[in-house]
């Protein structure tokens, strides 16, 4: 500034009126820059200057550099004050939302043979758990079982090869030979039968079928599972035993089931509705003359060639009739068959055989079990450094809150 002229019009507010005081500060000049005066030197000189000078000997408390630092630190402490709230609102959210993160990621894992048994043992549980909800309908998935039984099961059925079972040459055929060099008396008892258990044999491939589809439906919702166990996430190792149980015990399911279907079918052709037998010599003959009786049951008709066309059409319709009737009671059966073999036991006794494992394992053995996946070491070891900053930043905070 030049000699002989001063900024109180400034300093004092009257030239421009600001928010907060003006605060006159004075900067080494060019020569003190080229002389190489420090810093503490020109804040001496400086504060020597604003107490002699008479025109701003008054406002000497309020100059300087010194004060303009205390002012703008008093400046920021308030405004960081104001903020803390909002602050330590973000911190605590923050702090939250990684120790919702660490849940997921899984804690570190117990040294001791105890403490890995118990955890693999919840991890078993929470895998078990998610699998029910799947079959009892409360997760998406065991409703592809009903399917099977609803929609592919009939759909079998209905394509079993009847019409060419009871075609009229294959029925000559195996009525001609039923008897051997004996010809029937009356209606051919060897040739229905034969009939009956050859067509009841074409049953047992529906029987498998859906017994195989519902043990794949099984395998995919213990995958399904495994993956939606968030716990497991951790633990490829375990996860890969756990599938690999898991198969094996629904193999040995499957295999029960199987045979218990295949049973059901070989029942059915072990032992024929008496009925159905006591049924058709009425039909043939009600007045005991060898005849098939005429429309009004008054009389015998005239008499049909037991090897005409008709004759084995009749018995092509009768056997129709009664393979229908066991296909009707096996539709109904099978799927009782498949849920009790295979469903009910998967919902039992799914890990039982996986227990039997787990409990013979010693600390090693279970250590290796609980290998976690190196990545998601790594996550939780950032998420946990990044806690223990962020709850650092907490107690600082709230230190300096209690202190004022």
């Amino acid at each position: 500034m030049d000699k002989g002229t001063d900024a109180l019009d400034v300093l004092e507010g009257r030239a421009y009126k600001l928010q907060h005081p003006w605060v006159g500060i004075v900067n080494r000049s060019q020569a003190d820059i080229n002389r190489n005066v420090d810093m503490i030197i020109a804040r001496e000189k400086e504060q020597e200057f604003f107490h002699s000078s008479p025109e701003y000997a008054h406002l000497a408390s309020r100059m300087g550099s010194e004060y303009l630092a205390k002012l703008l630190s008093q400046q920021l402490e308030a405004v960081i004050r104001a903020r803390i709230p909002s602050i330590t609102s973000l911190i605590n959210k923050t702090i939250d939302e990684l120790e919702s993160e660490m849940d997921h990621l899984g804690r570190p894992i117990g040294s001791d043979a105890g403490a890995q048994l118990y955890l693999v043992l919840e991890l078993c549980r929470a895998f078990d758990k998610i699998f029910k909800e799947h079959l009892d309908g409360r997760r998406p998935g065991g409703d592809r079982i009903y399917w099977v039984f609803d929609n592919q099961l009939p759909a079998a059925l209905r394509k079993l090869p009847f019409d060419r079972h009871l075609s009229l040459p294959n029925v000559k055929r195996i009525v001609s030979q039923a008897d051997g060099y004996q010809p029937h008396l009356i209606a051919p008892e060897q040739g229905y039968r034969r009939l009956i258990e050859s067509g009841l044999s074409y049953f047992r491939g529906p029987a498998e079928a859906s017994v195989d589809a519902v043990h794949n439906v099984l395998k995919e919702l213990v995958r399904k599972s495994i993956g939606e166990t968030e716990e497991l996430r951790r633990f490829p190792t375990l996860q890969a035993e756990l599938a690999a149980a898991c198969n094996k015990a629904l193999e040995s399911f499957r295999q029960e089931g199987r045979k218990t279907t295949v049973r059901l079918v070989d029942m059915e052709s072990a032992y024929l509705t008496v009925d159905f037998f006591r049924k058709l010599p009425q039909e043939v003959d009600r007045a005991g003359t060898g005849y098939p009786v005429d429309n009004a049951g008054t009389g015998p008709s005239t008499p049909v060639d037991r090897y005409s066309d008709a004759h084995f059409r009749r018995i092509a319709s009768n056997v129709s009739s009664y393979i229908g009737m066991v296909s009707d009671t096996l539709k109904n059966t099978i799927p009782k068959a498949v849920v009790h073999c295979q469903v009910r036991e998967a919902k039992r006794s799914l890990l039982n055989y996986f227990y039997i494992q787990v409990g013979s394992k010693d600390a090693k053995q279970l250590a290796l079990l609980l290998d976690e996946d190196p990545a998601l070491m790594g996550r939780r070891q950032q998420c946990f450094k990044r806690l223990e900053l962020y709850k650092s930043a907490r107690d600082e905070i709230d230190a300096v809150s209690w202190s004022r």
